[in-house]
C-alpha cells in the first residue's frame, strides 16, 4: 500500500529500505520504475545477515542503548495500557490510534 508513495518520497538516487509489511507486502517490483524515479536503490535488509554472531548482536545491543543514554536516539512513549488491555492496545496500533512507542505495563501483585 506504501510502495508507490515510497517511490515518490524517495530523492534521487535515495535509498528505499523496506523492514516490514505494515502497509502489506510489496510484490511485482519492476525494476525498471526505479530508474524511472531516479537512479533509486531498495533493500530489505533482516536482522541476522547484520548480526550474524552473538557477540555482534551483543555490540549492536549495546550501541544502541549507548545511543539512547546519550540523547541520540529519543525514545517517546505516546500510550501505556495495562496488560489486561493488551487486545485494545493492539486494536488501537492496527487502526492507527497510537503514536510513538506503546508499552504494556504488567499488573502488580
Amino acid at each position: 500500500a506504501t510502495w508507490a508513495t515510497s517511490l515518490k518520497a524517495t530523492a534521487r538516487r535515495g535509498l528505499i529500505v523496506s523492514y516490514g509489511n505494515a502497509g502489506g507486502a510489496v510484490t511485482g517490483v519492476n525494476l525498471g520504475v526505479l530508474a524511472q524515479h531516479g537512479s533509486q536503490f531498495v533493500t530489505r535488509p533482516t536482522l541476522f545477515d547484520y548480526y550474524l554472531h552473538p557477540g555482534e548482536r551483543a555490540a549492536g545491543a549495546a550501541r544502541v542503548f549507548e545511543m539512547v543514554e546519550s540523547g541520540a536516539v529519543k525514545i517517546t512513549v505516546g500510550q501505556r495500557y495495562s496488560l489486561q488491555d493488551a487486545a485494545r492496545a493492539h486494536a488501537d496500533l492496527e487502526a492507527g490510534r497510537t503514536t510513538g512507542s506503546t508499552l504494556l505495563i504488567p499488573e502488580h501483585s
